[in-house]
């Protein structure tokens, strides 16, 4: 069995030898862009061996169908300007813990042997794949909060900020029973091997964690939505996996059907107290029936009032519909996987079962006060549609993210201290003519002040809670935590071509994260390091060849 990296130099002589105008993935443009000199092909295919996993035999007929008949839709990311700390001095977003967006790039690079698209990229995301070393709450609150003030790597005259909160963990024999209804698309273009058929071994990867207490249903969607298995006790295993094993892929797709139909199922099944969550897996390509955008948000926006959760996991190639998925998740109280391989459905459904299926706290929303005495202006680095309005902060109403149970939330602030001889552009206000500029003199030795609001599960009254920060570490002071985070906005950075990247490039990213690799069990941290080689091996390649 050969991973989908090791037939890449068959697939270049088969675009070649067929001289195939159809069109490829984004930002290659003829099938040359496949080909590699056969040493450098060597070299690609050492580096990024262990990445891939196992797949089917027929997975180089997938990959080449999908390649050739590439629709994939990613939404634009506008990057978050610098913003004067004079005029901007409330920054307010709701947390993320979505982690989509890296497995997404981890499938161009290693299984496309190509760059991403821009849109792909979402720096958050990718921040927070990976687990951070936090202390456990050890107070009245779910979760601990951890802030670290330092040099940013990639540009000397500014700084860092680095925010961590740590969910508490639950302990399996306390768990509450759960109540997962799998809605599950079969439509034609989930046939291929890394779609539905790798949604199953998942599945029944997860099912493997529950015990007597949970339920489980299926809804199957494609042209029509159908219940294929009413709510079940989780101990008729058989029963259930029968039930998958009948799924086959088929049809065009209509959604929204199925999204009511497994939110109405989930409801009667409900379990008060208990852990109530609707499982969408898909390639997002809603395409017949109640479909647009607009309507399946307000349906999904509608429907998270009931108190159950939505977990999406998106599956494939070739008509990946990033932007669709991403948008449905962030409206429906809910979190956003890409599943590329076995080992990813393994992370997302076994080990980190618990943080993606059991919430513990919601609309978790941030909101940082800088004191332009010392702050000339901010950056928050990624979470671009995870903003909020200052006023939101305080509004009840307004809905934001989730936390699950040992769930680790990590956002980063590029800062330009007062005094600092960057040339870094800030956007700022214009000039008031009714009413004097704000002063910037106080008697604060503070840089900033944290706020975050939660709701527990049970309430909808938010808790509030404050944290200041006055001091900064010199950076060989600084956490594996910091110094590896700033690595993986640094790489992303590098894919995204983006003008904040200062003097990073792919050599000092690849040390940083290697000097903050730190305990490593699962080889995640690892794996970016891998990843870091593989994607300046293909810059180098795209800049050799525009030469």
């Amino acid at each position: 069995m050969k991973s989908y990296f090791l037939p890449l130099a068959l697939i270049s002589f088969l675009f070649l030898g067929q001289s195939c105008n159809q069109s490829m993935p984004s930002g290659a443009k003829e099938a040359e862009m496949m080909t590699q000199s056969r040493s450098s092909l060597k070299e690609e295919m050492t580096a990024a061996d262990d990445l891939a996993e196992p797949e089917e035999p027929d997975a180089l007929g997938d990959t080449l169908s999908d390649i050739a008949q590439n629709t994939e839709e990613y939404g634009k990311i506008i990057e978050n300007p610098f913003l004067g700390a004079k005029d901007n001095p409330l920054s307010t977003f709701s947390i993320d813990v979505d982690n989509a967006a890296y497995s997404n790039v981890r499938r161009y690079l290693t299984q496309w042997n190509q760059l991403p698209p821009n849109g792909a990229v979402r720096l958050e995301e990718m921040i927070n794949y990976f687990d951070y070393d936090y202390p456990q709450p050890t107070g009245e609150h779910p979760f601990s909060v951890n802030m670290e003030l330092s040099q940013a790597p990639w540009a000397q005259e500014h700084q860092l900020l680095h925010i961590g909160l740590q969910g508490k963990d639950l302990n399996y024999d306390e768990l509450k029973p759960s109540n997962l209804v799998f809605l599950i698309d079969c439509s034609g273009s989930m046939s291929n091997n890394n779609k539905l058929p790798l949604l199953k071994k998942g599945l029944k990867m997860l099912l493997s964690q529950l015990d007597d207490k949970d339920k489980v249903a299926i809804v199957a969607y494609a042209g029509a939505a159908g219940l294929v298995l009413p709510a079940t006790p989780a101990s008729q295993a058989n029963k259930i996996l029968s039930a998958l094993d009948r799924l086959e892929a088929g049809g065009s797709t209509a959604g929204g059907q199925g999204i009511e139909l497994a939110y109405k199922t989930a409801q009667e099944a409900l379990i008060e107290g208990g852990n109530n969550r609707v499982i969408l897996a898909t390639d997002g390509d809603f395409n017949v029936g109640p479909s647009s955008s607009s309507d399946l948000l307000d349906l999904i926006t509608e429907k998270r009032k009931l108190d159950i959760y939505l977990t999406i996991c998106g599956f494939g190639m070739g008509n990946y519909k990033d932007d669709r998925m991403e948008q449905i998740s962030n409206a429906g109280n809910g979190n956003y996987f890409y599943i590329d391989n076995e080992k990813e459905a393994q992370k997302v459904f076994v080990r980190e079962m618990r943080a993606n299926m059991f919430s513990i706290a919601k609309d978790v929303k941030i909101q940082i006060e800088f004191n332009p005495q010392w702050v000339k202006a901010y950056r928050l680095v990624g979470y671009e549609n995870r903003l909020l309005k200052a006023e939101d902060f305080d509004d009840d109403t307004k809905d934001a993210g989730e936390l699950g149970a040992g769930h680790t939330v990590t956002a980063i602030y590029e800062i330009i201290p007062q005094g600092s001889a960057s040339t870094q552009k800030v956007t700022q206000q214009p000039a008031l003519k009714y009413q004097d500029a704000p002063s910037i003199k106080n008697n604060s030795s503070d840089l900033m002040t944290l706020k975050l609001r939660y709701k527990p599960l049970d309430s909808d009254k938010s808790k509030l809670l404050e944290f200041n920060l006055n001091k900064e570490a010199a950076v060989e002071q600084t956490s594996d935590n910091f110094r590896f985070s700033a690595a993986v906005a640094a790489f992303g950075m590098l894919l995204r071509d983006s003008e904040f990247k200062g003097t990073a490039n792919f050599d000092k990213v690849k040390n940083w994260a290697l000097s903050a690799k730190g305990q490593d069990p699962n080889g995640d941290r690892a794996e970016l390091v891998k990843l870091i080689q593989l994607a300046a091996q293909l810059k180098s390649n795209a800049a050799a060849k525009n030469d």
